[in-house]
């Protein structure tokens, strides 16, 4: 899966007094278990698993937590996930994917893709940018199936597919043969770009207002007597 190279977080660290966690290996890949090899978390483990993180950050003095996300499964659970925590918490929460920042620039780069989808241009890119030998180019062509994305809901509606009705035989899904390590440096340098803006974007830290400061986890507000 692309995600920002490591360290891209950095690139503003010496301006911003930040820390950055490990990356969490498990998440929601549900749709990939017809494919074999997959260890998924369901939704109810997926949120309290972040939950945890956040509570251990907030009882030792964290303010606001970026949550940096590199898996297309993860995005509709962090959206409902960090929008609960937040209040809960009452702290900023925000989660990106950060090869969805900058959808005009990452469609002018690819030749097939507006954006990544699954072993596709852009993925193929970077892998070819990171680990070139781990990238199997001879296979491109074989893995490639015309029937990749018909399953679709129309604009509008929200449904679960899985990955062998999104992309059925290999799991492919977009043309890996038009990748090449120039487009995925690229992709991965626009990347940091967008990144390093959120984490100094001032309008993403406002402190949170008077009707959720107190935090549905946080007990009564600070001078209110029960």
């Amino acid at each position: 899966m692309p995600r920002p190279p490591p360290g891209a977080a950095r690139l503003v660290a010496d301006g911003v007094p930040l820390a950055v966690l490990p990356g969490l290996w498990l998440g929601m890949s549900e749709h990939h278990l017809p494919f074999g090899g997959t260890i998924s978390l369901d939704y109810t483990a997926y949120f309290h698993v972040l939950k945890s993180i956040v509570r251990s950050l907030k009882a030792i003095g964290f303010t606001r937590l970026l949550i940096v996300n590199g898996h297309g499964g993860n995005i509709d659970p962090l959206a409902m996930s960090t929008r609960e925590l937040a209040v809960e918490f009452a702290m900023p929460i925000v989660y990106t994917t950060p090869w969805m920042l900058a959808p005009e620039e990452t469609a002018a780069l690819f030749e097939t893709d507006n954006g990544p989808k699954h072993a596709c241009e852009g993925e193929a890119s970077v892998m070819l940018a990171i680990s070139p030998d781990t990238v199997k180019s001879d296979k491109f062509e074989e893995a490639f199936t015309a029937e990749a994305g018909k399953h679709e809901a129309p604009h509008g509606a929200h449904r679960f597919y899985s990955f062998s009705e999104r992309a059925p035989n290999t799991g492919t899904w977009g043309v890996p043969a038009k990748g090449t390590a120039e487009k995925g440096e690229r992709f991965l340098d626009l990347q940091a770009r967008e990144l390093a803006k959120l984490i100094v974007d001032p309008a993403l830290w406002t402190q949170p207002d008077a009707v959720w400061r107190p935090g549905r986890g946080l007990g009564t507000r600070a001078g209110r007597a029960d």
